[in-house]
């Protein structure tokens, strides 16, 4: 037996079973999918328990929404878009965010150095969580979700010139927040902190 038809066998069973109510099968895909998901709200959320708030409300919508789940796609990758749009929602709810001005999107360059090539997992999301939620959410979606600023300026209700500058200020930020830390970077991208 082809094993992508088996996955897509087990993930059938799985979603009728959720579409159920059937606890055990709650409980089977949140715990197959708590660490991706966890790592998404991580580098949306400002502390671990924000990120874990957000995982709950996510797999809640998950739970609640399972019926609108269209066989032939893909159960892991309907799971992430929902988590994402949770956290986009959060951040909707909970920031007000102030319209920045056209003139400061032009004046700051979007070309900087890419200083995350050469960095653990945990030192990016320490140095991701250290930004506003403004420049946090612009960065997540653009970088790491692949969202073009048009996209981000519908999710996040702002301009897309504000996503360009944040964008571009996040990128300042982290640059900041690792040369505070002395966390160089030789020519070949590699990291090297110089307080050891």
């Amino acid at each position: 037996m082809d094993l992508s038809i088996a996955i897509n066998n087990t993930d059938t069973l799985l979603v009728e079973a959720l579409v159920r109510r059937e606890r055990w099968a709650q409980q089977q895909v949140y715990e197959h999918y708590y660490g991706k998901m966890m790592g998404i709200c991580l580098r949306y959320a400002g502390s671990r328990d924000e990120a874990l708030d957000l995982l709950h409300e996510g797999f809640i919508k998950v739970f609640q929404n399972i019926g609108r789940f269209k066989p032939g796609t893909s159960l892991p990758a309907w799971i992430r878009t929902i988590i994402v749009n949770t956290c986009i929602d959060y951040y909707r709810k909970n920031n007000r965010r102030r319209t920045e001005e056209i003139s400061d999107a032009y004046q700051l360059s979007d070309d900087a150095p890419d200083v995350l090539s050469g960095l653990t997992e945990k030192e990016i999301l320490e140095a991701v969580q250290s930004l506003s939620p403004a420049y946090r959410a612009v960065f997540n979606l653009f970088v790491v979700e692949g969202y073009s600023h048009r996209e981000i300026a519908d999710a996040l209700q702002i301009t897309e010139s504000t996503s360009r500058s944040n964008l571009v200020k996040a990128r300042i930020k982290l640059q900041e927040y690792f040369a505070a830390r002395k966390i160089d970077f030789d020519h070949q991208g590699q990291s090297t902190n110089t307080d050891e």
